[in-house]
């Protein structure tokens, strides 16, 4: 029984809703809803390097790395040179038939676009480039 507040009198209907079954429906169909909804699961899926075998020795002459940079226009240089997508494929042929490949560093201005990052990455994943980095600047 409710209890009457302010003007009501003893007998008179009350003239407010009741909220109470109205809130227990509602949390109802918010659980069902988060019960029915599938989980969003979004991946990508990464080749990790493998580890070396053991007792290998380290290389005598340390190959000096590829720097890829992508400027915030989406312009990529190759070492220092501006190079179209065609032409950062072919020198990624190079790279991945060089024995031991060289390091990939791409250096992606903060103003640089994802896709033009992201398409630099896969072609060389695509082209068998196995030592690959992204280097943070403060661009």
């Amino acid at each position: 029984m409710a209890m009457a507040v302010g003007e009501a009198k003893e007998g008179e209907p009350m003239s407010e809703i009741n909220t109470t079954p109205l809130i227990d429906v509602m949390l109802v169909l918010l659980i069902m809803l988060i019960v029915t909804i599938p989980p969003q699961r979004h991946a990508v899926k990464l080749d990790s390097p493998r580890p070396p075998p053991p007792n290998t020795p380290p290389p005598q002459n340390p190959i000096e790395p590829i720097r890829i940079i992508v400027d915030f226009d989406g312009t990529i240089y190759w070492n220092g040179t501006v190079v179209d997508r065609a032409a950062m494929e072919q020198d990624m042929i190079r790279a991945a038939a060089e024995d031991p490949q060289p390091e990939i560093h791409i250096e992606p201005h903060k103003l640089a676009k994802y896709a033009v990052v992201a398409e630099v990455m896969a072609s060389a994943q695509r082209l068998g480039l196995e030592k690959l980095g992204v280097i943070g600047g403060t661009q």
